[in-house]
């Protein structure tokens, strides 16, 4: 069984984070592995509080893993503040973990910031280096480039400018964009579209986690970037529609969507 390593926040209403990362992963046949870097008291309205984990004790969750279980592939989501980014970093180097797939998660859906600004500094200079694929959304590859993305054509320009700063490809993501919901990938060579209807639904709660576990858990079975995408697109696409109506704002998706129905009846 191919493993995957899911380095990201704790979300205690299961939605997105660690939570998400580990039901994705699960959910399309991988063993899901986990360092914990924060712990996020929220809900589908909004995050309330977050407490850090020192970067030393992530760094001891990582060691701990890729000593015992080298995983295949490593999904990064959540940091917090520089002492993370500094500590992710130097273990990933030192075991020269494959396909790292990195989701620059900067500011909650809800608008509350969840990296320091110091923190986005050593993540481009430092931790896109030692990354196979970087999974920013319009207004994070707007903080990292200081390009205002409005089209296509500035998803493009911002694409090759974030090229330059990881090892691999780049993942644009374009949902938060009017019109259809469509992903730029950029190798270096060449701009691929991934165009897929817009759904309308708002259990969408945990999305980019879980866009970016999927991708990596392809990776993991050597499947290429583009195929990669192409299917965690699928898989994302059911999940949302399939989404649970739960809680009082953006609910969660189905993770498990897929899995036969009645099969507690079969236990």
């Amino acid at each position: 069984m191919k493993t995957v390593l899911t380095i990201a926040g704790s979300d205690s209403i299961g939605g997105a984070g660690i939570q998400a990362d580990i039901k994705t992963i699960s959910a399309l046949d991988c063993y899901a592995m986990s360092a914990v870097t924060a712990l996020t008291a929220q809900n589908t309205v909004g995050v309330d509080g977050v407490l850090e984990i020192s970067g030393d004790f992530v760094k001891a969750q990582m060691k701990s893993v890729f000593s015992d279980v080298f995983p295949d592939a490593v999904k990064i989501g959540m940091m917090g503040n520089e002492s993370i980014v500094k500590a992710v970093s130097e273990v990933l180097a030192d075991y020269k973990a494959v396909n790292v797939v990195t989701d620059p998660v900067m500011v909650s859906t809800s608008g509350r910031p969840l990296l320091s600004e110091a923190g986005k500094n050593v993540l481009i200079k430092q931790l896109f280096p030692l990354s196979d694929l970087i999974t920013p959304n319009i207004s994070e590859a707007e903080a990292i480039t200081g390009i205002k993305i409005t089209s296509r054509k500035d998803m493009e320009n911002a694409a090759e400018v974030l090229f330059d700063m990881c090892r691999g490809s780049v993942l644009l993501k374009g949902g938060h964009m009017s019109g259809s919901a469509a992903d730029l990938l950029f190798d270096g060579d060449m701009f691929t579209w991934f165009e897929s209807e817009r759904i309308k639904s708002s259990n969408t709660h945990g999305t980019g986690c879980t866009l970016s576990s999927a991708v990596a858990v392809f990776l993991a079975y050597g499947l290429s970037f583009k195929q990669s995408v192409s299917k965690a697109k699928k898989y994302i696409s059911g999940a949302i529609s399939h989404g649970l109506d739960l809680g009082h704002g953006n609910g969660p998706l189905n993770h498990f969507y897929k899995n036969k129905k009645g099969v507690i009846n079969e236990l």
